[in-house]
């Protein structure tokens, strides 16, 4: 039987491998870039509309999954809140040392606060280990879905998807 959103729920590493929307290990370690996991070819384009660098496309089939020009990408997070299937997140490689960010969408409460430490969860919900609430967001403007990024070890962030509180 074979792996996947179908079977298991969330994606599988081949899934991840075949989307259009999967920046380059290059690029993730020059700073803040999209990470668009959007693998089902299902109607929707609000990714692409809010992005003002013009680094997301679906074009005119408006089921096509969308794709990130890594190149163009400025990793201005305005995709994150956007997008319905929260597939998306912003990932910044490039820090000093083996730390990291990953940016998410969060439609919980509580909200956590920044310096938080929090569990950091894989697409299964699999433990990674502990991680800091670096910034929390929300808006008017992102319509409900608060933007949480957390400092983890650049080894979690093609991993790391959710996490839960420890409080």
């Amino acid at each position: 039987m074979s792996e996947g959103l179908a079977v298991q729920g969330y994606i599988s590493e081949q899934e991840l491998r075949d989307a259009p929307g999967i920046p380059s290990a290059l690029r993730r370690s020059r700073g803040p870039v999209a990470v668009i996991e959007c693998i089902q070819p299902i109607p929707c384009n609000p990714c692409e509309a809010s992005c003002r660098a013009e680094a997301i496309s679906v074009g005119s089939d408006i089921t096509a999954l969308p794709r990130l020009d890594e190149d163009k990408c400025i990793g201005c997070y305005t995709c994150v809140p956007i997008c319905p299937g929260q597939a998306i997140f912003v990932v910044d490689e490039s820090l000093p040392g083996d730390q990291a960010t990953i940016a998410m969408p969060y439609e919980f409460l509580p909200l956590p606060e920044e310096g938080e430490k929090v569990i950091a969860l894989d697409r299964g919900g699999a433990e990674l280990g502990e991680a800091e609430v670096a910034r929390v967001q929300k808006s008017k403007r992102m319509n409900q879905t608060a933007m949480v990024t957390l400092n983890i070890p650049k080894g979690w962030t093609m991993r790391a998807r959710a996490f839960r509180l420890t409080r």
